[in-house]
Protein backbone atom coordinates (compact mmCIF):
# COMPACT_ATOMS: atom_id res chain seq x y z
CA UNK A 1 0.00 0.00 0.00
CA UNK A 2 2.84 2.18 0.36
CA UNK A 3 4.49 1.60 -2.79
CA UNK A 4 0.67 2.64 -4.23
CA UNK A 5 0.62 5.87 -1.87
CA UNK A 6 3.98 7.00 -3.49
CA UNK A 7 3.17 6.28 -6.83
CA UNK A 8 0.22 8.23 -6.81
CA UNK A 9 1.53 11.07 -4.84
CA UNK A 10 4.34 11.21 -8.23
CA UNK A 11 1.63 11.52 -10.48
CA UNK A 12 -0.12 14.25 -8.00
CA UNK A 13 2.79 15.95 -8.11
CA UNK A 14 3.41 15.68 -12.02
CA UNK A 15 -0.16 16.71 -12.95
CA UNK A 16 -0.04 19.18 -10.51
CA UNK A 17 3.00 21.02 -12.61
CA UNK A 18 2.35 20.11 -16.11
CA UNK A 19 -1.34 20.67 -15.67
CA UNK A 20 -2.31 18.84 -19.37
CA UNK A 21 -2.75 15.21 -19.51
CA UNK A 22 -1.39 15.32 -22.93
CA UNK A 23 2.16 14.82 -22.18
CA UNK A 24 3.47 12.24 -23.60
CA UNK A 25 7.33 10.60 -22.64
CA UNK A 26 8.90 8.61 -24.75
CA UNK A 27 6.23 8.52 -27.24
CA UNK A 28 3.63 7.36 -24.80
CA UNK A 29 0.82 9.46 -23.28
CA UNK A 30 0.95 9.46 -20.01
CA UNK A 31 -2.45 7.62 -19.11
CA UNK A 32 -3.99 10.12 -16.65
CA UNK A 33 -7.92 9.13 -17.03
CA UNK A 34 -7.16 6.36 -14.64
CA UNK A 35 -6.55 8.51 -11.85
CA UNK A 36 -9.34 9.36 -9.09
CA UNK A 37 -8.42 13.56 -9.52
CA UNK A 38 -9.34 13.05 -13.31
CA UNK A 39 -12.42 15.68 -14.90
CA UNK A 40 -14.13 15.26 -18.25
CA UNK A 41 -13.08 18.79 -18.97
CA UNK A 42 -9.62 17.50 -18.19
CA UNK A 43 -10.15 14.38 -20.90
CA UNK A 44 -11.58 16.90 -23.58
CA UNK A 45 -8.50 18.70 -23.75
CA UNK A 46 -6.17 15.81 -23.47
CA UNK A 47 -7.90 14.15 -26.48
CA UNK A 48 -6.87 17.45 -28.36
CA UNK A 49 -2.90 16.64 -28.31
CA UNK A 50 -3.23 13.52 -28.32
CA UNK A 51 -2.65 13.03 -31.97
CA UNK A 52 -1.02 16.48 -33.53
CA UNK A 53 -1.41 16.80 -37.12
CA UNK A 54 2.28 17.51 -38.46
CA UNK A 55 2.21 20.12 -41.19
CA UNK A 56 4.94 19.76 -43.71
CA UNK A 57 6.87 22.98 -44.92
CA UNK A 58 8.11 22.97 -48.16
CA UNK A 59 10.97 25.73 -48.70
CA UNK A 60 11.52 27.21 -52.17
CA UNK A 61 15.14 26.86 -53.49
CA UNK A 62 17.15 30.17 -53.17
CA UNK A 63 17.87 31.89 -56.33
CA UNK A 64 21.19 32.76 -57.58
CA UNK A 65 20.96 36.52 -56.98
CA UNK A 66 19.47 35.86 -53.41
CA UNK A 67 22.82 34.42 -52.40
CA UNK A 68 24.67 37.12 -53.78
CA UNK A 69 22.44 39.37 -52.41
CA UNK A 70 23.10 37.64 -48.95
CA UNK A 71 26.84 37.47 -49.35
CA UNK A 72 27.05 41.35 -50.12
CA UNK A 73 25.29 42.21 -47.06
CA UNK A 74 27.13 39.84 -44.85
CA UNK A 75 30.89 41.26 -45.82
CA UNK A 76 28.85 44.32 -46.00
CA UNK A 77 27.80 44.37 -42.21
CA UNK A 78 31.37 43.01 -41.43
CA UNK A 79 33.60 45.63 -42.79
CA UNK A 80 31.10 47.68 -40.94
CA UNK A 81 31.56 46.28 -37.71
CA UNK A 82 35.69 45.96 -39.05
CA UNK A 83 35.49 49.89 -39.13
CA UNK A 84 33.83 50.38 -36.27
CA UNK A 85 35.93 48.24 -34.28
CA UNK A 86 39.09 50.79 -35.67
CA UNK A 87 37.59 53.43 -34.77
CA UNK A 88 37.38 52.49 -31.82
CA UNK A 89 41.07 51.82 -31.54
CA UNK A 90 41.92 54.45 -32.93
CA UNK A 91 39.68 56.75 -30.58
CA UNK A 92 40.87 55.00 -27.25
CA UNK A 93 44.91 54.88 -28.16
CA UNK A 94 45.57 57.92 -30.46
CA UNK A 95 43.19 60.14 -29.72
CA UNK A 96 43.22 60.30 -25.92
CA UNK A 97 44.43 63.58 -24.31
CA UNK A 98 47.27 61.66 -23.10
CA UNK A 99 48.33 60.51 -27.00
CA UNK A 100 51.61 62.10 -28.45
CA UNK A 101 49.92 62.69 -31.88
CA UNK A 102 46.65 64.90 -29.66
CA UNK A 103 49.37 66.85 -27.76
CA UNK A 104 51.24 68.15 -30.65
CA UNK A 105 48.37 68.68 -32.62
CA UNK A 106 46.26 70.20 -30.29
CA UNK A 107 46.99 73.62 -30.46
CA UNK A 108 47.36 73.93 -34.42
CA UNK A 109 44.32 72.57 -34.95
CA UNK A 110 42.14 74.79 -32.36
CA UNK A 111 43.84 77.75 -33.49
CA UNK A 112 43.06 76.88 -37.17
CA UNK A 113 38.86 76.19 -36.28
CA UNK A 114 38.94 79.02 -34.13
CA UNK A 115 39.98 81.17 -37.73
CA UNK A 116 37.51 78.56 -39.92
CA UNK A 117 34.67 79.22 -37.51
CA UNK A 118 33.54 82.41 -39.15
CA UNK A 119 32.30 80.05 -42.12
CA UNK A 120 30.01 78.52 -39.56
CA UNK A 121 27.85 81.49 -39.96
CA UNK A 122 27.10 79.51 -43.60
CA UNK A 123 25.54 76.93 -42.09
CA UNK A 124 21.97 76.34 -41.22
CA UNK A 125 21.15 77.23 -37.39
CA UNK A 126 20.23 73.65 -36.80
CA UNK A 127 23.17 72.30 -38.18
CA UNK A 128 26.61 71.34 -36.47
CA UNK A 129 29.82 72.18 -38.13
CA UNK A 130 30.95 68.91 -36.59
CA UNK A 131 29.09 66.70 -38.67
CA UNK A 132 27.74 69.68 -41.45
CA UNK A 133 31.36 70.15 -43.00
CA UNK A 134 32.56 66.48 -43.54
CA UNK A 135 29.13 66.03 -45.82
CA UNK A 136 30.31 69.46 -47.69
CA UNK A 137 33.96 68.05 -48.45
CA UNK A 138 32.72 65.07 -49.29
CA UNK A 139 29.54 66.25 -51.89
CA UNK A 140 32.83 68.47 -53.30
CA UNK A 141 35.24 65.97 -53.59
CA UNK A 142 32.52 63.72 -55.62
CA UNK A 143 31.44 66.43 -57.62
CA UNK A 144 34.96 67.35 -58.91
CA UNK A 145 34.99 63.27 -59.65
CA UNK A 146 31.81 63.47 -61.93
CA UNK A 147 33.11 66.57 -63.56
CA UNK A 148 36.42 64.60 -64.27
CA UNK A 149 34.55 61.66 -65.31
CA UNK A 150 32.60 64.15 -67.64
CA UNK A 151 35.51 65.79 -69.04
CA UNK A 152 37.14 62.54 -69.38
CA UNK A 153 34.61 60.84 -71.62
CA UNK A 154 33.80 63.95 -73.64
CA UNK A 155 37.77 64.09 -74.63
CA UNK A 156 37.53 60.36 -75.62
CA UNK A 157 34.66 60.62 -77.73
CA UNK A 158 36.49 63.12 -79.95
CA UNK A 159 38.87 61.60 -82.62
CA UNK A 160 42.48 61.64 -81.95
CA UNK A 161 44.96 61.19 -84.28
CA UNK A 162 47.92 58.88 -83.76
CA UNK A 163 51.57 59.96 -84.55
CA UNK A 164 53.07 58.58 -87.40
CA UNK A 165 56.49 58.36 -88.21
CA UNK A 166 57.18 58.38 -91.63
CA UNK A 167 60.65 56.99 -93.72
CA UNK A 168 63.51 58.64 -93.45
CA UNK A 169 63.46 60.77 -96.72
CA UNK A 170 65.99 63.73 -95.65
CA UNK A 171 69.19 64.66 -97.58
CA UNK A 172 71.62 65.32 -94.64
CA UNK A 173 75.41 66.48 -94.60
CA UNK A 174 78.67 65.54 -92.50
CA UNK A 175 79.85 68.06 -90.04
CA UNK A 176 83.46 68.55 -89.14
CA UNK A 177 82.54 66.76 -85.69
CA UNK A 178 81.05 63.62 -87.01
CA UNK A 179 77.52 64.54 -86.64
CA UNK A 180 75.30 64.67 -89.65
CA UNK A 181 72.48 67.27 -90.52
CA UNK A 182 69.48 66.94 -92.09
CA UNK A 183 68.17 69.43 -94.35
CA UNK A 184 65.67 70.71 -96.95
CA UNK A 185 65.64 73.11 -99.96
CA UNK A 186 63.30 74.97 -101.95
CA UNK A 187 63.25 77.32 -104.69
CA UNK A 188 65.57 77.91 -107.62
CA UNK A 189 69.11 76.06 -107.49
CA UNK A 190 72.19 76.93 -106.48
CA UNK A 191 74.01 78.50 -108.94
CA UNK A 192 70.87 80.73 -110.57
CA UNK A 193 69.77 81.71 -106.72
CA UNK A 194 70.26 85.55 -106.05
CA UNK A 195 69.67 85.38 -102.82
CA UNK A 196 70.17 82.70 -100.28
CA UNK A 197 67.97 82.02 -96.71
CA UNK A 198 68.89 79.75 -93.93
CA UNK A 199 66.08 79.47 -91.97
CA UNK A 200 66.66 77.55 -88.52
CA UNK A 201 63.13 76.17 -86.81
CA UNK A 202 61.77 76.75 -83.32
CA UNK A 203 60.62 74.67 -81.09
CA UNK A 204 58.23 71.81 -81.75
CA UNK A 205 59.18 72.09 -85.75
CA UNK A 206 61.33 70.64 -88.04
CA UNK A 207 63.63 71.20 -91.48
CA UNK A 208 59.75 71.03 -92.86
CA UNK A 209 58.85 74.75 -91.10
CA UNK A 210 60.63 76.54 -93.48
CA UNK A 211 58.09 79.42 -94.44
CA UNK A 212 54.57 77.73 -94.35
CA UNK A 213 52.54 77.68 -97.44
CA UNK A 214 55.01 79.56 -99.23
CA UNK A 215 54.82 78.96 -103.16
CA UNK A 216 57.93 77.65 -105.42
CA UNK A 217 56.71 80.35 -108.06
CA UNK A 218 57.34 82.55 -105.78
CA UNK A 219 60.52 81.66 -104.81
CA UNK A 220 61.85 81.78 -108.09
CA UNK A 221 60.08 85.16 -109.09
CA UNK A 222 62.77 86.74 -106.59
CA UNK A 223 65.21 84.18 -107.26
CA UNK A 224 65.46 82.88 -103.92
CA UNK A 225 66.85 79.81 -102.58
CA UNK A 226 65.57 78.50 -99.78
CA UNK A 227 67.43 76.32 -97.25
CA UNK A 228 66.08 74.79 -93.64
CA UNK A 229 67.37 72.24 -91.57
CA UNK A 230 66.83 70.00 -88.21
CA UNK A 231 68.57 71.52 -85.53
CA UNK A 232 70.52 68.72 -83.31
CA UNK A 233 68.52 65.81 -81.73
CA UNK A 234 65.05 67.03 -84.05
CA UNK A 235 64.32 65.20 -87.07
CA UNK A 236 67.00 63.37 -88.62
CA UNK A 237 70.00 65.58 -87.30
CA UNK A 238 72.71 63.98 -85.01
CA UNK A 239 72.13 65.41 -81.47
CA UNK A 240 74.98 67.80 -80.28
CA UNK A 241 76.44 66.53 -76.61
CA UNK A 242 77.20 70.42 -75.75
CA UNK A 243 74.87 72.50 -77.81
CA UNK A 244 74.77 76.30 -77.11
CA UNK A 245 73.98 79.65 -79.59
CA UNK A 246 77.56 79.45 -80.41
CA UNK A 247 77.44 75.97 -81.59
CA UNK A 248 74.29 76.36 -83.17
CA UNK A 249 75.69 79.75 -85.38
CA UNK A 250 78.54 77.35 -86.57
CA UNK A 251 76.57 74.86 -87.48
CA UNK A 252 74.52 77.06 -89.79
CA UNK A 253 77.95 77.97 -91.18
CA UNK A 254 79.10 74.91 -91.58
CA UNK A 255 75.70 74.02 -93.72
CA UNK A 256 76.00 77.13 -96.34
CA UNK A 257 79.76 76.37 -96.76
CA UNK A 258 78.79 72.25 -97.44
CA UNK A 259 75.75 73.63 -99.95
CA UNK A 260 78.25 75.63 -101.89
CA UNK A 261 77.08 79.41 -100.54
CA UNK A 262 80.13 81.21 -100.98
CA UNK A 263 78.92 84.52 -100.40
CA UNK A 264 76.51 85.99 -97.50
CA UNK A 265 72.96 84.84 -96.51
CA UNK A 266 70.61 85.66 -94.67
CA UNK A 267 68.92 84.57 -91.98
CA UNK A 268 65.11 84.00 -91.30
CA UNK A 269 64.38 83.47 -87.48
CA UNK A 270 60.37 82.80 -86.69
CA UNK A 271 59.16 82.84 -82.81
CA UNK A 272 61.36 81.16 -81.01
CA UNK A 273 63.89 80.33 -83.80
CA UNK A 274 65.08 83.42 -83.85
CA UNK A 275 67.31 82.89 -80.82
CA UNK A 276 69.50 80.83 -83.41
CA UNK A 277 69.45 84.47 -85.54
CA UNK A 278 70.63 86.29 -82.55
CA UNK A 279 73.51 83.71 -82.61
CA UNK A 280 74.16 84.20 -86.12
CA UNK A 281 74.25 87.88 -85.76
CA UNK A 282 76.57 87.37 -82.72
CA UNK A 283 79.24 84.90 -83.44
CA UNK A 284 79.04 84.95 -87.32
CA UNK A 285 78.46 88.24 -88.60
CA UNK A 286 80.47 87.99 -91.43
CA UNK A 287 78.49 85.24 -92.87
CA UNK A 288 75.15 87.44 -92.46
CA UNK A 289 74.14 89.31 -94.83
CA UNK A 290 70.61 90.17 -92.84
CA UNK A 291 68.11 88.97 -91.25
CA UNK A 292 64.32 88.93 -91.14
CA UNK A 293 62.72 87.78 -87.62
CA UNK A 294 58.66 86.80 -87.64
CA UNK A 295 57.86 87.63 -83.80
CA UNK A 296 61.15 87.34 -82.39
CA UNK A 297 61.57 85.12 -79.43
CA UNK A 298 64.18 87.01 -76.60
CA UNK A 299 64.86 85.56 -73.37
CA UNK A 300 61.74 86.84 -71.02
CA UNK A 301 64.33 86.85 -67.74
CA UNK A 302 66.52 89.27 -69.65
CA UNK A 303 67.95 91.76 -67.03
CA UNK A 304 67.76 95.22 -69.16
CA UNK A 305 64.19 94.95 -69.71
CA UNK A 306 61.92 97.32 -67.93
CA UNK A 307 58.88 96.17 -65.75
CA UNK A 308 56.43 97.36 -68.16
CA UNK A 309 57.92 95.19 -70.86
CA UNK A 310 58.61 92.56 -68.39
CA UNK A 311 54.88 92.82 -67.06
CA UNK A 312 53.48 93.10 -70.56
CA UNK A 313 55.29 90.35 -72.01
CA UNK A 314 54.54 87.65 -68.69
CA UNK A 315 50.47 88.76 -67.90
CA UNK A 316 50.00 87.69 -71.49
CA UNK A 317 51.27 83.96 -71.02
CA UNK A 318 49.23 81.05 -69.10
CA UNK A 319 50.17 79.72 -66.26
CA UNK A 320 51.22 76.50 -67.20
CA UNK A 321 53.50 78.37 -69.93
CA UNK A 322 55.05 80.41 -67.22
CA UNK A 323 55.90 76.78 -65.21
CA UNK A 324 57.76 75.60 -67.94
CA UNK A 325 59.83 78.77 -68.41
CA UNK A 326 60.52 78.50 -64.73
CA UNK A 327 61.32 75.06 -64.77
CA UNK A 328 62.93 75.01 -67.98
CA UNK A 329 65.52 77.54 -66.02
CA UNK A 330 66.10 75.79 -62.96
CA UNK A 331 65.25 72.40 -63.35
CA UNK A 332 64.96 71.76 -66.76
CA UNK A 333 64.56 67.69 -65.97
CA UNK A 334 61.10 67.80 -64.63
CA UNK A 335 60.31 68.77 -68.20
CA UNK A 336 60.69 65.33 -69.34
CA UNK A 337 56.84 64.78 -67.35
CA UNK A 338 55.23 67.81 -69.30
CA UNK A 339 56.68 66.69 -72.64
CA UNK A 340 55.86 62.93 -72.40
CA UNK A 341 52.11 63.97 -71.87
CA UNK A 342 52.07 65.77 -74.52
CA UNK A 343 53.62 66.10 -78.04
CA UNK A 344 55.40 62.72 -77.13
CA UNK A 345 52.20 60.98 -76.20
CA UNK A 346 52.35 59.54 -79.53
CA UNK A 347 48.76 61.43 -80.02
CA UNK A 348 47.88 64.11 -81.76
CA UNK A 349 46.84 67.62 -80.31
CA UNK A 350 45.96 71.28 -80.93
CA UNK A 351 49.05 73.65 -81.02
CA UNK A 352 47.42 75.80 -78.38
CA UNK A 353 47.01 72.97 -75.77
CA UNK A 354 50.48 71.00 -76.63
CA UNK A 355 52.34 74.26 -75.99
CA UNK A 356 50.25 75.93 -73.19
CA UNK A 357 49.48 78.90 -75.75
CA UNK A 358 47.16 81.75 -75.52
CA UNK A 359 46.11 82.66 -78.78
CA UNK A 360 44.33 85.98 -80.43
CA UNK A 361 41.34 85.79 -82.63
CA UNK A 362 42.81 85.43 -86.12
CA UNK A 363 45.17 83.02 -84.98
CA UNK A 364 42.19 80.46 -83.38
CA UNK A 365 40.27 80.80 -86.29
CA UNK A 366 43.90 79.54 -88.50
CA UNK A 367 44.76 76.64 -86.15
CA UNK A 368 41.18 75.33 -86.96
CA UNK A 369 41.93 75.08 -90.91
CA UNK A 370 42.38 72.08 -92.55
CA UNK A 371 45.94 73.15 -94.33
CA UNK A 372 47.38 74.33 -91.20
CA UNK A 373 46.40 71.09 -89.12
CA UNK A 374 47.67 68.73 -91.74
CA UNK A 375 50.95 70.96 -91.78
CA UNK A 376 51.11 71.19 -88.11
CA UNK A 377 50.87 66.81 -87.54
CA UNK A 378 53.17 66.54 -89.96
CA UNK A 379 56.06 69.15 -88.69
CA UNK A 380 55.64 67.55 -85.02
CA UNK A 381 55.47 64.03 -86.50
CA UNK A 382 59.27 64.42 -88.25
CA UNK A 383 60.44 66.88 -85.38
CA UNK A 384 59.27 64.44 -82.53
CA UNK A 385 60.79 61.45 -84.91
CA UNK A 386 63.74 60.66 -82.01
CA UNK A 387 61.22 59.68 -79.54
CA UNK A 388 64.02 61.79 -77.17
CA UNK A 389 62.68 65.07 -74.55
CA UNK A 390 66.71 65.33 -74.50
CA UNK A 391 66.73 67.75 -77.56
CA UNK A 392 63.74 69.37 -76.73
CA UNK A 393 64.60 69.90 -73.07
CA UNK A 394 67.35 71.33 -73.86
CA UNK A 395 66.00 74.08 -76.59
CA UNK A 396 63.39 75.30 -74.03
CA UNK A 397 66.66 75.55 -71.93
CA UNK A 398 68.78 77.37 -74.21
CA UNK A 399 65.32 79.98 -74.66
CA UNK A 400 65.72 81.26 -70.79
CA UNK A 401 69.02 80.79 -69.95
CA UNK A 402 72.46 82.72 -70.22
CA UNK A 403 73.11 83.04 -74.03
CA UNK A 404 76.77 84.14 -73.94
CA UNK A 405 75.76 87.51 -74.90
CA UNK A 406 73.10 90.44 -74.38
CA UNK A 407 71.55 91.99 -77.35
CA UNK A 408 73.13 95.27 -76.37
CA UNK A 409 76.29 93.91 -77.81
CA UNK A 410 74.56 93.98 -81.38
CA UNK A 411 74.33 97.16 -81.17
CA UNK A 412 76.64 98.83 -84.08
CA UNK A 413 79.17 101.24 -81.86
CA UNK A 414 82.61 102.42 -82.94
CA UNK A 415 85.04 101.28 -81.70
CA UNK A 416 88.57 102.24 -81.38
CA UNK A 417 91.95 100.90 -80.45
CA UNK A 418 93.98 101.43 -77.56
CA UNK A 419 93.19 102.91 -74.36
CA UNK A 420 94.83 106.04 -72.25
CA UNK A 421 96.01 109.09 -72.52
CA UNK A 422 98.60 107.72 -75.45
CA UNK A 423 95.57 106.65 -77.41
CA UNK A 424 93.80 110.12 -76.87
CA UNK A 425 97.48 111.97 -77.96
CA UNK A 426 96.80 109.41 -80.68
CA UNK A 427 93.57 110.37 -81.54
CA UNK A 428 94.34 114.26 -81.78
CA UNK A 429 97.11 113.34 -84.85
CA UNK A 430 94.66 111.29 -86.81
CA UNK A 431 96.70 108.13 -86.21
CA UNK A 432 94.30 105.80 -83.88
CA UNK A 433 92.08 103.37 -85.95
CA UNK A 434 88.84 102.74 -85.08
CA UNK A 435 86.25 100.43 -86.24
CA UNK A 436 82.68 99.23 -85.77
CA UNK A 437 81.63 96.75 -83.86
CA UNK A 438 77.94 94.52 -83.47
CA UNK A 439 76.12 93.48 -86.37
CA UNK A 440 76.19 95.72 -89.83
CA UNK A 441 74.07 93.80 -92.11
CA UNK A 442 70.05 95.33 -92.50
CA UNK A 443 67.09 93.90 -89.37
CA UNK A 444 63.81 93.57 -90.24
CA UNK A 445 61.01 92.41 -87.79
CA UNK A 446 57.06 91.71 -88.32
CA UNK A 447 55.47 91.87 -85.06
CA UNK A 448 51.96 91.24 -84.56
CA UNK A 449 50.53 93.36 -82.24
CA UNK A 450 47.36 90.79 -81.12
CA UNK A 451 50.26 88.29 -80.46
CA UNK A 452 50.02 86.50 -77.06
CA UNK A 453 53.03 84.00 -77.60
CA UNK A 454 55.33 86.75 -78.14
CA UNK A 455 54.09 89.60 -77.01
CA UNK A 456 54.85 92.73 -78.69
CA UNK A 457 56.40 94.27 -75.53
CA UNK A 458 59.33 91.78 -76.65
CA UNK A 459 59.70 93.91 -80.18
CA UNK A 460 59.88 96.79 -78.02
CA UNK A 461 62.52 95.91 -76.22
CA UNK A 462 64.75 95.26 -78.93
CA UNK A 463 63.45 98.40 -80.87
CA UNK A 464 64.49 100.22 -77.77
CA UNK A 465 68.30 98.98 -77.13
CA UNK A 466 68.88 98.02 -81.15
CA UNK A 467 67.18 101.71 -82.85
CA UNK A 468 68.85 100.34 -85.87
CA UNK A 469 66.14 97.82 -85.91
CA UNK A 470 63.66 97.89 -88.81
CA UNK A 471 60.39 97.07 -86.67
CA UNK A 472 56.83 96.38 -89.34
CA UNK A 473 54.05 96.24 -86.28
CA UNK A 474 51.35 94.88 -88.01
CA UNK A 475 47.66 95.70 -86.27
CA UNK A 476 45.31 92.60 -85.31
CA UNK A 477 47.93 90.17 -86.93
CA UNK A 478 48.90 87.02 -84.07
CA UNK A 479 51.21 84.67 -83.97
CA UNK A 480 50.51 82.81 -86.82
CA UNK A 481 48.28 84.63 -89.06
CA UNK A 482 50.70 86.69 -90.73
CA UNK A 483 53.13 84.30 -91.28
CA UNK A 484 51.32 80.84 -91.93
CA UNK A 485 49.50 80.50 -95.57
CA UNK A 486 48.91 83.93 -96.60
CA UNK A 487 50.53 84.27 -100.11
CA UNK A 488 50.40 88.31 -99.97
CA UNK A 489 52.32 88.32 -96.69
CA UNK A 490 55.12 86.39 -97.94
CA UNK A 491 55.35 88.64 -101.37
CA UNK A 492 55.32 91.77 -98.94
CA UNK A 493 57.89 90.63 -96.93
CA UNK A 494 60.31 89.84 -99.95
CA UNK A 495 59.59 93.33 -101.56
CA UNK A 496 60.43 94.74 -98.04
CA UNK A 497 63.82 93.05 -97.97
CA UNK A 498 65.00 92.58 -101.29
CA UNK A 499 63.00 94.90 -103.75
CA UNK A 500 61.56 94.54 -106.65
CA UNK A 501 61.31 90.94 -108.03
CA UNK A 502 64.18 90.54 -110.44
CA UNK A 503 63.79 86.61 -110.90
CA UNK A 504 66.63 83.79 -110.63
CA UNK A 505 70.44 84.74 -112.26
CA UNK A 506 71.69 83.47 -115.14
CA UNK A 507 74.44 80.70 -114.90
CA UNK A 508 77.05 83.25 -116.44
CA UNK A 509 75.82 85.87 -114.12
CA UNK A 510 77.76 85.37 -110.00
CA UNK A 511 75.52 85.33 -107.20
CA UNK A 512 75.30 89.29 -104.95
CA UNK A 513 78.92 89.34 -103.15
CA UNK A 514 79.67 90.62 -99.52
CA UNK A 515 79.34 94.24 -100.50
CA UNK A 516 75.97 93.38 -101.31
CA UNK A 517 74.76 93.20 -97.65
CA UNK A 518 77.34 96.27 -96.78
CA UNK A 519 75.75 98.37 -99.25
CA UNK A 520 72.14 97.80 -97.65
CA UNK A 521 73.55 98.69 -94.81
CA UNK A 522 75.20 101.90 -95.48
CA UNK A 523 71.75 103.12 -97.09
CA UNK A 524 70.50 102.20 -93.74
CA UNK A 525 72.74 104.47 -92.09
CA UNK A 526 72.44 107.23 -94.19
CA UNK A 527 67.99 106.94 -94.00
CA UNK A 528 68.69 106.92 -90.06
CA UNK A 529 70.63 109.51 -89.83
Amino acid sequence: MADVAVAKSWRDELASLVEDGGIRFAGDAVEISALTYSTPAFEEKRSVYESPAIEEVVSEPESFKDQIEGFAKAWGEMLLELMRGCRDVVQQSLLTEESYIVQKTKGPLAEASRRLSVLNEFLPEDRDPVHAWPVIFFVFILALSALSVNSKRETSGKLVKEVCIHPPSATRILLPDGRHMAYHEIGVPSNKARYSIIAPHGFLSSRLGGIPGVKVSLLEEFGIRLVTYDLPGFGESDPHPERNLNSSALDMQYLADALGVNSKFWVLGYSSGAIHAWAAMKFIPDRVAGVAMISPFINPYESSMTKEEMRGTWNKWTRKRKLTYYLARRSPKFLDYFYRRTFLSGKHGQIDKFMSLSLGQKDKALIREPAFEEFWHRDVEESIRQGSTKPFIEEASLQVSNWGFCLVDLQVQEKCSGKGILSWLKFGYGQVRCELTGFLGPVHIWQGLDDQVVPHEMTDYVARILPRVVVHKLPDEGHFSYFFFCDECHRQMFLTIFGSPQGPLEESIEAPTEEDGEQEAANLNLAAE
